[in-house]
């Protein structure tokens, strides 16, 4: 049976990867608890503010969520208005999911979970025939695209990301949809023929939108624009190559001149379009200069500068390959013993290895074939463009993309593609091998002969840790949330008899949605009981002790005895452990700590 020439067999078996997606995807769609920068998502789509949190007070678990509660009146104004003035990301996603939600009742009072991270969900399974288009069309393999499919069915990160209320999943689809648009208009530059008009309106209009859904879609038009910048330099070597042997004795001056007035006027259709594009695209982009200006110094990324790249080179570097590793397999490293999370990093590390001979050598053979030579240089020069430019951002700017694996989406979808297309290779290496008429060199017939020892198998081995991976990943063992509530919210029912008052030093917003952390927490394991915790926001003031004082004229309020947890409040922690405040007293017994806060528990008598 021809694999590729059986049209009703391509069709089943993406609709298979599709269902494989999908059904991963959605398992524990809602079981692991949301962390701060998801409530930032349910927020700001609801069409409600972060403001409306009482500060200074001790405030009911009620108050606390009351942001999270749907609003029939809000409207796109709302969510507009909001996240330009309370947030640092452009509004796309989040209007679109304004009217998802909208479809869903209310959960106990408050937005559906389930139902915002099923948006994303749903558009991280449409990015699997998406994979499938690209490849097709970039590497003129269906086949390219069946694995394409198959590895981003079951890739660990894109089902961590699309079990995430979060803008990351569309993004991906967008980079998606511009590259595809790259790979058409780079064979245009290479046929010398011009950009077709649709295609220049469809590529500003995606990048337009690409901006819209997320900054840092930036860093793919910059990677898009320097492969476009290579294609065209190549062009001018092969047009110089070519020129006549006359003009070469014309001297330098006459002939660069006279090559580069050829190839302009060769090139003008296809140039001249793709300065539509650029300029198209930066109009669009400049479109959210003036927000990006309005936005206040809240300090809601500073934590991205704070660590010293350079002085921990190696850390960061380790950080960069574990993002691009979990891209593709992932075993348990989380939530396991020490031992066993050891023994699982070994084996990826040494996966790696094994399959990066596979991976190199089906690299080579797709630039030696004249077929797929175009795509495997359009789609691997922008994964290693991309690649430079984190660096870049990371070592030179000290802007550490390293700590976030969600910024790595940018080369995501590519660096699926250009993995599959080496695999392809493997897969159909006996075929390629039985191919005498390709006329195979001894160099290429060593690799490819390499290549037929592992054969199907390893490719399909490779496909297997992936959907390790992904079942390591929704069912926690790997992509933990940063913040732990299930573990702590347990942890202060357990330690504590009295009301509990539960205080936090405010900075930014960032604060209230941690407390917010606890209290969904709290309200979905033990609902609203009547001795459900307060909540207290104290206002930071670099200038004074403000926060502490406000701490302590909260306690002196509220009826004793009362156990005080403070969370991520070293200041007043400092203050409470050296006996400041006579009513308040440090708890004794030594808990396991638990990821995303430091807590401490006082008994205030």
């Amino acid at each position: 049976m021809n694999f590729t020439q059986r049209s009703w067999l391509q069709w089943l078996t993406l609709f298979g990867w599709i269902a494989i997606g999908t059904i991963i995807r959605f398992i524990n769609l809602d079981a692991k608890p949301p962390w701060s920068d998801e409530f930032a998502t349910l927020v700001f789509s609801l069409g409600n503010s972060f403001r409306t949190v009482p500060l200074d007070r001790a405030i009911a678990l009620d108050t606390l969520l009351q942001p999270l509660q749907p609003r029939p009146s809000a409207s796109f104004g709302d969510v507009f208005h909001n996240l330009m003035t309370e947030s640092t990301h452009p509004p796309v996603y989040f209007l679109l999911n304004h009217l998802w939600l909208q479809l869903f009742p209310p959960d106990e009072g408050l937005v559906s979970l389930w139902a915002a991270r099923a948006f994303s969900a749903i558009l991280g399974v449409a990015a699997i025939p998406a994979i499938f288009g690209l490849c097709w069309l970039a590497f003129r393999s269906r086949l390219v695209g069946q694995i394409a499919a198959a590895m981003m069915a079951v890739s660990p990160y894109g089902i961590y990301q699309a079990q995430e209320p979060r803008h990351y999943t569309l993004a991906i689809l967008v980079i998606i949809a511009s590259l595809a648009c790259l790979v058409v208009a780079t064979r245009c530059l290479e046929n010398r023929k011009p950009i077709p008009i649709w295609l220049v309106f469809t590529w500003v209009g995606t990048n337009t939108l690409g901006i819209a859904v997320h900054y840092f879609f930036t860093l793919t038009l910059c990677a898009e624009a320097i492969v476009l910048l290579a294609v065209v330099w190549k062009q001018f070597k092969i047009h110089n190559s070519q020129f006549p042997e006359s003009t070469v004795r014309a001297g330098f001056g006459r002939r660069f001149i006279d090559i580069s007035v050829n190839m302009l006027a060769k090139l003008a259709p296809t140039t001249s379009r793709l300065i539509a594009v650029a300029a198209g695209t930066t109009a669009g982009g400049l479109i959210w200069l003036p927000f990006l200006q309005s936005i206040p110094d809240n300090q809601m990324t500073d934590w991205i500068y704070r660590g010293n790249p350079f002085g921990s080179i190696l850390e960061s570097t380790a950080r960069f390959l574990a993002w691009m590793i979990s891209m593709l397999w992932l075993l348990p490293v989380e939530g396991v013993s020490q031992p066993i999370a050891l023994v699982c990093g070994v084996i990826i590390v040494a996966f790696l290895f094994w399959t990066l001979p596979i991976l190199i050598s089906g690299w080579k053979i797709q630039l030696w074939r004249s077929r797929s030579r175009s795509g495997t240089q359009v789609v691997g020069g922008f994964v290693l463009v991309a690649i430079a430019l984190f660096s870049i951002v990371t070592y030179a700017l000290g802007a550490d993309l390293s700590i976030a694996s969600r910024y790595h989406f940018v080369y995501f979808p590519a660096l699926i593609a250009i993995v599959s297309a080496a695999l392809a290779i493997c897969w159909d290496s006996n075929r390629l091998v039985q191919h005498t008429e390709l006329n195979w060199t001894p160099r290429q017939q060593l690799r490819l002969k390499f290549l037929q020892t592992r054969g199907k198998v390893a490719v399909v081995l490779i496909w297997l840790l992936g959907l390790l991976g992904a079942l390591t990943v929704v069912f926690n063992f790997g992509y933990q949330k940063i913040e732990r509530p299930d573990r702590l919210v347990p942890i202060m029912q357990q330690g504590s008899q009295n009301p509990i008052l539960i205080a936090t030093a405010h900075y930014t917003r960032a604060q209230v949605r941690e407390l917010m952390t606890l209290g969904w927490q709290f309200k979905h394991l033990y609902g609203s009981q009547v001795n459900s915790p307060l909540f207290l926001l104290a206002q930071h003031d670099r200038s004074s002790n403000r926060s502490v004082e406000t701490l302590y004229k909260t306690i002196a309020e509220l009826p004793k005895p009362l156990d005080l947890w403070v969370v991520n409040f070293t200041s007043a922690r400092h203050d409470l452990e050296e006996g400041n405040n006579q009513i308040c007293v440090p708890d004794s017994q030594r808990r396991a700590k638990v990821n995303g806060y430091r807590a401490k528990l006082f008994h205030c008598q």
